[in-house]
């Protein structure tokens, strides 16, 4: 342990501060995850199915209420603009109090239009608009301190709220007779409170609620980025919507599980994102492009087995997550989860068009995928019910995968002299892999004897190969520029 605290203590402010915004992301989603079983047993399926079209809704509103300017275009403005970073911070806070004004003014005018389209409740609705507003004040926020690596406060924030979120719910949805408005209020009401406070102090600090110059330039840079941010939240929360339309509720709320669970797996991804991302891009910038392979190779590898063992022990996990009534999901999970592997995949192979720019690229990739997932799933749920969500969402992230590796391509061979990056034959050797194993686990679920002789083979194969595979971990965990 004192060995660790030195180690820590000698490393530089960033390198600390990245450390503390990946334990912000884990808290964010863990904590989420964690009392993912208390709320399954608080609502029923039914219920549980209305809080999560809320969900998916609230991703998709979001973009055209806030046009997303809390995000990529927030980050590059405190950089670009780091002697006005205040003005900028605050004209930003301004804009998006703005921008979900004159939405909640339009809703009001048609309310009634909007209730009937996303089946939502008047208070509902208000309280999406008030949680959009208020999830921009942080996100905003939170990216300043991310630029100047203010890490301390940022920590003590994330804690507080993300453990007050599931407290204030449990305690409204026992008391109320309206579960699902309940729930939706306790996670209103703690982020007004814990937030409320952060918009102040940036509107106070950089005393400007509107620039034109920094408006303008906002406006401009997150339009165009529309169209890809809404293509991912249609390819993120289509299923559920579209479930809850053509089947019922109920089957909303099961699958919404199967998705929460298998979405456990995205908290590894960011770990290894965040890790990986800096060294790719530096390998980029040097040109030494044949060092990426090997090292993503791996990730992919590990991503995969992680994403397996979930499959493997899929209906344990619902049995602790939820009670009997949301059984089926285990069918979902082994779908879902091995999407999670291809939502690693694409974004390694999506770094090379982020770093020469070629956006356009990651668009028509998301918009392709998006608009294919909501045709597949509009035929399948039909013919086959809402299992069927999970295996298009599958087929979707791995469409969308094998968009970014063509682009990726087409990106090296332009301005990489086309240097053979990857090796398609290995890529599809560990993806198929994947894929094989996960739908022989999958096949496995009525047969609880030979999953569990197959799972305590690979156990003890990783016991005497432990050596190598911990080998394998520090070399990806402590990658060198």
């Amino acid at each position: 342990m004192n060995r660790l605290l030195s180690k820590y203590q000698n490393l530089s402010v960033p390198a600390k501060a990245a450390i503390w915004f990946l334990i912000c992301s884990f808290l964010q989603k863990g904590i989420s995850v964690i009392t993912t079983p208390i709320f399954t047993r608080l609502l029923t399926t039914t219920e549980y199915g209305q809080f999560n079209v809320f969900n998916s809704w609230f991703s998709i509103v979001n973009i055209f209420v806030s046009l997303m300017l809390s995000g990529g275009v927030c980050t590059q403005g405190l950089v670009k603009f780091d002697d006005e970073r205040d003005i900028f911070s605050s004209s930003l806070q301004g804009l998006t109090l703005t921008l979900v004004s004159v939405w909640t003014v339009i809703y009001l005018l048609f309310h009634s239009y909007f209730n009937g389209l996303f089946s939502l409740t008047t208070n509902q609705c208000l309280l999406m608009l008030v949680m959009i507003w208020t999830g921009a004040v942080f996100n905003l926020w939170a990216s300043e301190q991310r630029v100047l690596y203010k890490y301390k406060v940022l920590v003590l924030v994330t804690l507080v709220v993300s453990i007050a979120k599931p407290l204030v719910g449990i305690i409204f949805v026992t008391k109320a007779q309206d579960k699902v408005t309940a729930r939706i209020l306790g996670l209103a009401l703690v982020e007004l409170i814990g937030y409320f406070g952060l918009f102040i102090h940036q509107l106070g600090k950089g005393k400007c609620f509107f620039s034109k110059k920094y408006w303008k330039y906002a406006l401009w840079f997150n339009i165009p980025l529309v169209p890809h941010y809404l293509s991912q939240a249609i390819l993120n929360s289509s299923d559920r919507i579209m479930i809850n339309n053509m089947v019922d509720s109920s089957a909303a709320g099961i699958y919404s599980l199967a998705y929460s669970i298998s979405s456990m797996m995205i908290i590894f991804n960011t770990a290894l994102v965040n890790t990986i991302s800096p060294w790719i891009y530096t390998k980029i910038k040097e040109r030494k492009l044949g060092e990426i392979a090997g090292t993503s190779y791996l990730t992919m590898i590990m991503v995969a087995f992680v994403n397996l063992a979930l499959i493997a022990f899929a209906p344990e996990a619902v049995s602790i997550f939820a009670p009997k009534s949301y059984y089926d999901a285990i069918w979902i999970i082994p779908p879902v989860a091995m999407s999670v592997y291809f939502m690693y995949a694409y974004d390694i192979f999506a770094k090379f068009q982020f770093y020469f720019e070629k956006t356009k690229f990651v668009m028509i990739a998301s918009s392709i995928s998006a608009i294919v997932n909501i045709i597949l799933n509009y035929i399948f749920i039909k013919l086959f019910g809402y299992y069927a969500a999970g295996y298009t969402t599958l087929f979707c992230y791995a469409l969308y995968t094998v968009s970014h590796y063509l682009f990726m391509n087409k990106i090296i061979r332009e301005n990489l002299d086309g240097f053979k990056v990857f090796d398609t034959k290995i890529l599809l050797a560990i993806t198929f892999a994947m894929l094989i194993l996960g739908f022989i686990m999958l096949f496995l679920y009525n047969f609880i004897y030979v999953r569990y002789s197959v799972i305590l083979l690979t156990f003890i194969v990783c016991v005497i190969k432990r050596n190598q595979i911990i080998g394998i971990c520090k070399s990806v965990f402590e990658l060198k520029n």
